[in-house]
């Protein structure tokens, strides 16, 4: 079969209608309840959430001053998916019932327990769940709001939502976030050599100035 020749207009979709979707996902999240950061109760689902910060860490006070008045600023965004998802291996209703967002934030706290300098107190978190067809949304709402918010924990400090790596697998060096904030103990048996403190701080105080100049 002859190739046909290349024309990119050919290839290139767009569609208002789905730029307008993706806007008001986003509008519908920023107008939900915001809650402490560990779940008062367990509850179904999978979705998008982020984390705000409102602490007195040194690090970070800026998002509390940003954060005073509404819950605009987060300071990490993520999403919730069970295992098997992008694989198309798991059912609507099994999405449904899927405990993953709720256990997503249960694990972010006990990171934030652990982690040096940091309180739990100090954390509030919103997020949206999806259900059935609304959950091919989740990965395209989680990339909207860091591109719209630029989560400091996501664009400038890498590692927060890592995971353990596992047996075999600790020749990695610990993440950014886990040079400034050591306690979780599957990190410590990372032997490869991490970003300097220096370097990670200097990141830091780039991106919060970047995010003042910006508002």
């Amino acid at each position: 079969m002859q190739s046909n020749p290349f024309d990119r207009k050919k290839h290139l979709y767009k569609n208002e209608a789905f730029t307008e979707l993706v806007k008001d996902a986003v509008r519908f999240f920023n107008g939900t309840p915001v809650h402490s950061l560990l779940p008062p109760e367990i509850f179904l689902g999978t979705g998008v959430y982020a984390l705000y910060y409102v602490g007195q860490n040194p690090l970070y006070k800026k998002y509390s001053a940003l954060n005073r008045l509404a819950y605009n600023y987060p300071i990490y965004v993520g999403k919730a998916v069970p295992k098997g998802w992008r694989q198309a291996r798991i059912s609507g209703s099994a999405l449904n019932q899927s405990r993953e967002l709720n256990n997503r934030l249960r694990e972010h706290s006990r990171n934030i327990v652990v982690g040096a300098g940091l309180s739990l107190e100090d954390f509030t978190c919103r997020f949206v769940i999806f259900e059935d067809e609304g959950s091919d949304m989740i990965g395209t709402i989680e990339a909207a709001l860091i591109k719209l918010n630029r989560p400091l924990w996501n664009v400038a400090i890498d590692g927060f939502g890592n995971h353990d790596p596992g047996r075999g697998r600790y020749e990695q060096a610990k993440s950014d976030w886990d040079v400034i904030h050591p306690g979780r103990s599957w990190a410590e048996r990372c032997k490869g050599t991490p970003k300097n403190e220096s370097i990670i701080f200097s990141n830091i105080e780039r991106h919060l100035r970047d995010i003042e100049e910006q508002r």
